[in-house]
């Protein structure tokens, strides 16, 4: 039979290791939407100093506010594209934390209620009342949780969806 020290060695494993892969799932996708960022300044960058040079061989003023005009919009399309991707980004992002963090939860609050009730059980009093408001404790808390990872995921899946620029 497994020490209490033992248990709680195992419990403190699990959560580390869950710690750890949250951590590495949120370096990733910041590398992704660093990414993202650094290509979209860089063409925006190249397509201003484009933009510069044909507005500098513009005679007309017409030709000129047409050329402004051509590169707000594209200059507004690279935004909301860059936006829309980071959107999704952030979706996948929540819905792989939700599902980390709820499997967290599920196998955390089973440990720890299992942890309960060996540690009760070698008391002179096993209140079962007790246990029971422990269990119905820890799963509103995960269903809590699962409400508003459900939440969070939809609102930024409307992001993401949002109608895409003319072109």
């Amino acid at each position: 039979m497994a020490t209490k020290q033992d248990q709680f060695n195992e419990l403190q494993k699990k959560n580390l290791e869950a710690a750890m892969r949250l951590a590495q799932l949120s370096i990733e996708n910041s590398q992704r939407i660093m990414e993202i960022q650094v290509s979209t300044a860089k063409s925006l960058f190249e397509e201003g100093v484009q933009n510069a040079k044909a507005l500098s061989s513009a005679k007309d003023p017409k030709d000129m506010m047409d050329l402004r005009a051509h590169y707000a919009q594209a200059t507004t399309e690279k935004m909301l594209a860059c936006a829309r991707e980071i959107a999704e980004i952030t979706t996948t992002t929540q819905a792989a934390f939700g599902k980390l963090v709820g499997e967290q939860l599920t196998s955390g609050s089973h440990d720890m209620f299992d942890a309960m009730q060996k540690m009760f059980k070698g008391m002179p009093i096993a209140d079962q009342n007790a246990l029971g408001a422990m269990q119905t404790a820890m799963d509103t808390t995960r269903a809590a949780f699962e409400q508003m990872t459900r939440a969070s995921t939809e609102a930024f899946q409307a992001l993401a969806q949002q109608p895409k620029g003319r072109k």
